[in-house]
């Protein structure tokens, strides 16, 4: 039990026998959101070396198991159970994480929430009037938001203007970081296009 998250003994228990079954030595528990405070935030739980650990990453110890929390979701993991029901077909692991999806998003925040921030919540309501829509694949080292569009967006007409004056407009205006914006999607697949 922690501050930051709560992992029930039920779920301790459990978690412990599937490392013990795993044979490994100094075998971990990780768990991290990837796409944090989106709409397609997932609570993850993975196995976790002593390798794999990242420096940042904020170890609890509990009896029977160590946990790392990654430092990124730590804001995301607010209020977060880790639950095992036993049931007559075995029993269930389950993680509630209910502010794994709500935005939260300060000058400190990575660069890639920050991104995924202004995605959601300014260019891709501009993009469902054409029934499209934008993800970030990445921000690499050059400093580019690499993405991906979809839905009316794949293979439009009109998607060279929408992300060179709409999207990197918007992401370089609010974050001094981005560079440039690039774009990874096969847009030679357009049945969906709304300009074709």
């Amino acid at each position: 039990m922690s501050e930051v998250i709560n992992i029930t003994k039920s779920a301790e228990k459990y978690l412990a026998k599937l490392i013990q079954d795993k044979n490994e030595i100094d075998l971990s528990i990780r768990i991290f959101i990837s796409d944090p405070g989106t709409p397609k935030a997932e609570t993850c739980l993975a196995y976790c070396k002593p390798d794999e650990s990242l420096q940042d990453d904020l170890l609890i110890n509990l009896k029977l198991i160590n946990v790392y929390i990654e430092k990124r979701s730590l804001p995301f993991l607010k209020d977060c159970e880790v639950n095992f029901d036993n049931d007559t077909f075995g029993g269930q692991l389950t993680i509630k994480a209910p502010n794994a999806r709500l935005p939260n998003i300060s000058p400190d925040s990575p660069v890639e929430d920050r991104i995924n921030y202004i995605i959601y919540n300014e260019i891709n309501p501009m993009l469902e009037s054409h029934g499209g829509e934008v993800s970030l694949v990445e921000f690499n080292k050059k400093n580019e938001a690499v993405l991906q569009f979809g839905g009316g967006c794949q293979g439009c007409g009109m998607v060279d203007i929408t992300l060179k004056e709409g999207i990197e407009k918007t992401l370089m205006e609010q974050i001094p970081e981005v560079k440039s914006v690039k774009d990874s999607t096969d847009h030679s697949f357009d049945d969906n296009a709304y300009y074709k």
